[in-house]
């Protein structure tokens, strides 16, 4: 399985940005459709945004359609969610997530990095 470490989480006002990366190392990055999820306190995980293994195609949660952004970078091993315009119910801690090729599920899970919109 790919190992994945989130970064770039943390407080921001309402209205501001942030940019999430996750690093990707273990298996060949390329290989793997990915994906942002987010989970709030007593709310069920959502599937934010994933993107295919080329970037060629992106999925956006209507929640954050308009404001996120997910990107990819091979050559880096590097997957981002640019956010912007962010609002208090974009609080929540956000994990990526990997898909294989040919795979059903996400099958291989960061730890998450903690994202704060205080209003």
């Amino acid at each position: 399985q790919v190992q994945l470490v989130e970064s770039g989480g943390g407080l921001v006002q309402a209205g501001g940005s942030l940019r999430l990366s996750c690093a990707a190392s273990g298996r060949t990055f390329s290989n793997y459709a990915m994906g942002w999820f987010r989970q709030a306190p007593g709310k069920e995980r959502e599937r934010v945004a994933v993107i295919s293994w080329r970037g060629g195609s992106t999925y956006y949660a209507d929640s954050v359609k308009g404001r996120f952004t997910i990107s990819r970078d091979n050559a880096k091993n590097t997957l981002y969610l640019q956010m912007n315009s962010l609002k208090p119910e974009d609080t929540a801690v956000y994990y990526c997530a990997a898909r294989g090729q040919g795979a059903l599920e996400f099958g291989s899970w960061g730890q998450g990095t903690q994202v704060t919109v205080s209003s």
